[in-house]
């Protein structure tokens, strides 16, 4: 009993210190913990278990054909990117068609000015729509010299349409015009009489219409066969007896077969004058067949042009047609040249433009190209910069100039050099265009000439040189200034009126084929014009024109000076 007791006490007592000890060394691990808080010690490395709650215990489906990626469409533009560092040819986009009220079609132009000078124009069109236009104009300037008998005035009315079609385009116009002035020519004698003391009026009428038809162009068609035709018209006369009357029919044909091209143009033109003293009838055809051979660098045209004329006359000549266009550096410089020949009609309407002061009963002859060489360079510098530069070599049979009327000097005759034997003319001709900015444009042309004539002394009233020139300068979208030059160089006239004196200095010498008549010299001269316009908003501009800013009364033809300094300027009303 005794040493139960006594094993008892010793167990309580190693279970009190085994207690103390426990304690007291969780008491050691809390206050270690306290003060090594930054340090860790590992026990063993993470191992991630999952539990068996959260564990997919499925085997996959190896027959699932479903396509988890899905079909992507793209809209790509079907456009070729162009990396060349060259100028490529620029391509002609079509604009959009636009509203009529974004465009303002018609206008109403007033002016006034110095020398009496009035002037008016309308004009009216509608584009309402895109493949149809149809319009119509008038117009009047009038004008009156310090001279006696100083006196222009022109009228023209008209009106035009155009219709596309979806194979062929159709346009045409239909007008009338009228120009009228007086034979003002200053003449006097050696005791200073005038010759010419009651001017006689002239006016010149002219009624015309054209019309045509022409295919339309498919770039995806290139093989189909292109045509058109075309007619024109007129009556024209004076206010005398003379009269024109004319009717033509043009045309031609082309078919593309593989690189070639063949095709014709063809055209019958019949041509009536008449005068108080004879009616002559001067009808021309021509046919001229071809064969162009066109490459990326180059074009060859060969073929002939058979021009008969008939009529009062009987005569038929082929002559040849060839030229060539080769590409010297692409986009740059092109060289070309060729040779051919004509018939060249003298029309009484076309010389009554150039001269309106013409005599009556002026004889009609046509001339003949025998020979007409020609040859140069043309080409580009991006878009700033076009040049043209050719010569010429023509051989001309009856060569036409005027001269002065032997009875009236103040009204012309009209002359040729030889109606047998052709004449030679070498030329040389130059044009250029330049774009200095988007706000400045140059351009000019040059024409040189000289002439070996047989019969005459000189082709009278035909320079050797003239010049033109021009330039725009848009000061703001608002302010537009244009500006004008015309150089004609010395010219000669030939004059019958030994007795006369006349307003130009007279050279000495005779005329040798001649020597009852004598040759007068005619200044060179040059014509200086300006024009600014303001555009106040996109209805209304207001305009000034000066011309002739040197001011000086030159002579195009003998014994008619030209209106010195003057000075127009109006407004204009778009609607």
């Amino acid at each position: 009993m005794m040493r139960r007791e006594y094993w008892m006490t010793l167990l309580l007592l190693a279970t009190g210190v085994f207690a103390f000890g426990q304690q007291e060394e969780e008491q050691d691990n809390r206050v270690r913990r306290a003060t090594t808080i930054d340090s860790i010690d590992v026990i063993r490395d993470y191992r991630p278990i999952l539990a068996d709650a959260v564990k997919i215990r499925r085997s996959p489906d190896m027959t699932n054909k479903r396509e988890y990626q899905p079909k992507l469409t793209y809209n790509i533009l079907d456009k070729k990117l162009d990396i060349t560092t060259g100028i490529k040819q620029l391509t002609i986009q079509e604009m959009p068609y636009s509203r009529p009220e974004d465009i303002l079609p018609n206008y109403v132009k007033i002016g006034a000015g110095n020398f009496s000078t009035l002037l008016g124009e309308v004009y009216l069109s509608t584009d309402r729509f895109a493949d149809a236009r149809l319009g119509g104009y008038v117009k009047h300037l009038g004008q009156r010299g310090s001279l006696d008998a100083q006196r222009y005035s022109q009228q023209q009315i008209g009106v035009f349409g155009r219709k596309t079609l979806p194979q062929v385009t159709i346009s045409g116009e239909v007008g009338y015009s009228r120009y009228a002035t007086r034979f003002y020519g200053v003449i006097v004698d050696e005791e200073g009489v005038n010759l010419n003391p009651s001017p006689a009026k002239q006016a010149f009428n002219d009624i015309f219409l054209t019309a045509e038809m022409v295919s339309n162009f498919d770039p995806t068609r290139t093989d189909d066969l292109g045509y058109s035709v075309k007619l024109d018209g007129y009556a024209y006369s004076n206010a005398f007896q003379a009269k024109e009357n004319s009717a033509a029919i043009s045309g031609y044909l082309n078919r593309r077969i593989n690189a070639f091209n063949v095709g014709a143009n063809v055209s019958a033109d019949f041509t009536t004058v008449s005068d108080d003293a004879y009616s002559i009838a001067n009808h021309i055809a021509r046919l001229n067949p071809y064969v162009r051979f066109k490459g990326d660098n180059y074009n060859v045209t060969l073929g002939a042009n058979l021009v008969a004329e008939f009529g009062d006359r009987q005569r038929t000549n082929i002559f040849p047609s060839a030229e060539v266009d080769f590409a010297l550096i692409p986009e740059y410089a092109h060289i070309f040249g060729g040779i051919t020949g004509d018939i060249n009609k003298t029309s009484f309407r076309e010389l009554s433009k150039e001269n309106p002061f013409l005599a009556q009963n002026i004889q009609i002859e046509n001339s003949v190209d025998r020979t007409h060489i020609f040859g140069g360079i043309k080409g580009n510098a991006g878009a700033t910069f076009g040049y043209k530069v050719h010569g010429f070599y023509r051989r001309v049979e009856s060569l036409p100039l005027f001269v002065n009327n032997i009875d009236a000097p103040y009204q012309f005759d009209l002359i040729y050099d030889d109606l047998d034997k052709a004449s030679t003319i070498v030329g040389l001709e130059g044009e250029v265009n330049l774009r200095v900015s988007e706000t400045v444009s140059l351009g000019g042309k040059l024409n040189l000439n000289e002439y070996d004539l047989k019969n005459e002394e000189h082709a009278w009233f035909l320079p050797k040189l003239r010049v033109s020139a021009n330039t725009r300068i848009n000061i703001s979208e608002k302010l537009y200034i244009n500006g004008e030059l015309l150089f004609n160089g010395l010219t000669y006239g030939k004059v019958y009126d030994a007795p006369l004196n006349p307003t130009t200095p007279e050279e000495p010498d005779p005329v040798a084929t001649d020597p009852e008549a004598r040759r007068v010299s005619i200044p060179a001269f040059a014509d200086i014009s300006a024009a600014a316009e303001y555009r106040v908003n996109n209805q209304i501009g207001i305009y000034v024109r000066a011309n002739n800013l040197l001011g000086n009364t030159y002579e195009r033809y003998l014994y008619y000076p030209r209106l010195g300094l003057n000075v127009i300027g109006g407004i204009n009303f778009s609607f």
